[in-house]
């Protein structure tokens, strides 16, 4: 994984051989240490890394296949929303500027922290504010610890149904799948709303592009004219010789 200028590529195919016709944006936003890293560097990488620095709000690259079509996802990791105030949340520039640049949003807290679970609403008015249609989903992470668990397992499930959003309760550190399961639907989802590129439309732009490196055909009559001039000086040559 390399990071360059705040920004770590994560890239399963050459976008020089395999192009995307669609690119699906995704903020993650949550409280701080609810785990939004791991979870995005889990969904792109399979992998688990314990111990994450100081989130800076990475952006993760990765060209993937869904149902068949090339796709290119962007996830916008962003820093922790670390409390509700007087004036509501206390949240940096960059979780509003991603907010308004995705095409959908991840909600995340953990289980085992109360206080990430009471700003999921704050969160919610937060991104409905920016963006009336954009879909939203909540995920629970770090469901794999129960014996410091403070978050009941019922409570998720019945505030995504009353803020209307899908619900998936992961562990980021224990199950690959589940993490999997809870982005890859969301991308499907995008995927269908988003129109694609027609490919004729490629194909045209293709040839227009590599039509000045093929050669035009003869002209039919230009070829006629020059075997009609060839017999004409063979006739010459003859008429010469023979003098």
């Amino acid at each position: 994984m390399r990071l360059i200028q705040n920004m770590s590529t994560i890239a399963e195919y050459p976008s020089a051989e395999c192009p995307s016709s669609r690119v699906i944006k995704i903020a993650v936003i949550g409280g701080s240490g609810v785990g939004k890293t791991a979870l995005v560097v889990r969904f792109l990488t399979k992998r688990f890394i314990g111990d994450y620095e100081r989130n800076v709000g990475n952006l993760y690259n990765r060209e993937v296949q869904i149902e068949g079509e090339q796709v290119a996802i962007q996830v916008q990791d962003t820093p922790g929303v670390l409390e509700v105030n007087a004036n509501g949340l206390s949240c940096t520039d960059q979780v509003s500027r991603s907010i308004q640049w995705a095409d959908a949003v991840v909600m995340v807290y953990s289980v085992t922290d109360c206080r990430s679970f009471d700003l999921i609403g704050q969160l919610h008015q937060l991104v409905t504010r920016t963006h009336t249609d954009r879909p939203i989903i909540l995920v629970a992470n770090k469901a794999d610890l129960l014996h410091v668990r403070h978050v009941d397992a019922q409570e998720g499930p019945l505030l995504a149904s009353a803020l209307g959003c899908s619900f998936y309760e992961v562990s980021a550190s224990e199950d690959y799948s589940q993490v999997h399961g809870a982005f890859h639907r969301l991308c499907v989802d995008l995927a269908k709303q988003q129109p694609q590129v027609p490919v004729n439309a490629a194909s045209s732009g293709t040839e227009k592009k590599r039509s000045p490196l093929i050669p035009r055909p003869k002209s039919p009559n230009m070829q006629d004219l020059k075997r009609r001039f060839k017999q004409v000086l063979s006739a010459k040559v003859r008429t010469v010789t023979s003098v």
